[in-house]
């Protein structure tokens, strides 16, 4: 999806900000708090997932959930940092292009 491309790696950051997941649930979460609107293959998550484990921002471990093991991403210290500087960046940028769609404009 188009739409995601540049934005997939914060959208990971900011699911995992709420708590650790394994690949499977993060699609799954990334689907329902977007309303559907993202429903992104594995071929697309687990190599940004990949991408932000070797940067630091994330770290994984093995758990055994319903007698399989899965691997399980949570943020490091410094992904919390880049989360938040992620949502502030997007909150800017989002106010910008509000100002420039919003309503009134022609």
């Amino acid at each position: 999806m188009d739409a995601v491309r540049g934005h997939l790696d914060g959208l990971v950051l900011a699911v995992l900000a709420a708590g650790p997941a394994h690949g499977y649930g993060l699609i799954d979460l990334l689907r329902e708090r977007s309303g559907g609107f993202f429903e992104l293959p594995e071929g697309s998550v687990y190599p940004a997932l990949h991408r932000l484990e070797r940067s630091g921002l994330i770290e994984s471990s093995w758990s055994a959930e319903e007698g399989r093991r899965r691997r399980v991403y949570a943020l490091t210290a410094r992904g919390r940092r880049a989360v938040d500087e992620r949502r502030r960046e997007w909150r800017s940028f989002s106010a910008a292009v509000n100002a420039i769609f919003g309503e009134g404009t022609r």
